[in-house]
């Protein structure tokens, strides 16, 4: 009889897990990491979500202009959660985003033309096209991926590298 009380017990919690729902939309790759390449690389995504990265990083932080793919990649590998927006965005919705992203210490927020969507929230392996700074699936979504111990480079330091833009 206690073997089905703690069947009775566990099979609720197991359900409900199973059927807690995800982030709309979201997208998930199959990058593994760990390969590094100097020079210009290309990269099937836009913004890149994974593959084959720089030696430099980009520091975590927020910049008014576009960063270098390589790096990027190279703190997405790191753990980083990184967010591009239109540079159209109104700075209300900039400001958002910042907001967003204020006690995320591993982010990155850019501006980054021809993208899908006005924003694209970025973390290794994962993307999300969002239409504007209010949408609720972005704070799902550093919720879910801010301490993303999957990156290849988890647990190491964000700081110490590339604060170059093109």
């Amino acid at each position: 009889m206690s073997r089905f009380r703690f069947l009775y017990f566990l099979l609720p919690a197991v359900f409900l897990a199973a059927c807690r729902p995800g982030i709309e939309h979201l997208t998930t790759y199959h990058y593994a990491g760990g390969q590094m390449q100097e020079g210009k690389l290309q990269y099937s995504e836009n913004p890149p979500v994974g593959g084959v990265y720089s030696p430099v990083w980009q520091s975590c932080g927020v910049y008014a202009a576009p960063v270098y793919d390589e790096y990027a990649v190279h703190t997405l590998a790191r753990g980083a959660i990184w967010i591009t927006y239109a540079p159209a965005l109104p700075a209300a919705e900039v400001n958002t985003l910042k907001a967003l992203l204020r006690a995320q210490p591993l982010s990155l927020l850019s501006p980054r033309s021809g993208l899908p969507s006005p924003v694209v929230i970025t973390a290794w392996n994962a993307q999300l096209q969002a239409t504007g700074a209010d949408d609720a699936r972005l704070s799902a979504f550093v919720k879910q991926f801010s301490d993303i111990k999957t990156a290849p480079e988890y647990g190491a330091a964000c700081a110490g590298g590339s604060t170059d833009t093109q």
